[in-house]
């Protein structure tokens, strides 16, 4: 029986993130966001009000929509909805070179950790949705405690340090 009252599932699950779908003010710089300082590429549009960007070749990873909030104001600080949406990159080099796009771009940074499993940035989109662009470390390099159980931690990450290796 799982914790919400439910039967348990049969198999072990591996869960994957397929896309995550905003809704944003401007279509146009919500694309630039993404494509231009992120590394997404863009796939497809869809009319005036939509489109769909990837990476690695894949159809989309992220869909951009101003269906219903053209013109919106990003909602109020203290409410429910997306907390960030979070994109892996590749390397720490890969990793990097986003770091030197944001800076390029002007885009403050909220935040910056190393997770000992991962090294994490986080961000805010136009729309002021949070973003975390991350890499994660080998398995074998996670940290762990003497049961051999998973210690994450909440470290500074050297920024200045990892923007020399972009």
């Amino acid at each position: 029986m799982s914790r919400s009252g439910l039967p348990a599932p049969e198999a072990a699950l591996h869960p994957c993130v397929g896309h995550v779908h905003l809704k944003v003010a401007d279509l146009e710089r919500a694309i630039g966001f993404y494509s231009d300082v992120l590394g997404f590429a863009l796939t497809q549009r869809y009319g005036d009000g939509a489109a769909f960007l990837g990476a690695g070749g894949y159809h989309h990873h992220i869909g951009l929509n101003t269906w219903e909030s053209l013109g919106a104001a990003p909602p109020p600080p203290g409410h429910t909805g997306l907390y960030h949406s979070a994109f892996l990159y590749p390397s720490r080099q890969a990793l990097a070179q986003v770091l030197a796009r944001i800076v390029a771009a002007d885009i403050p940074i909220d935040g910056a950790a190393d997770h000992g499993v991962s090294e994490a940035i986080y961000l805010r989109d136009p729309d002021g949705n949070g973003v975390e662009v991350y890499r994660d470390r080998p398995p074998a390099d996670w940290p762990r405690d003497a049961g051999g159980r998973l210690r994450m931690v909440n470290a500074p990450l050297d920024l200045p340090a990892l923007l020399a290796e972009a």
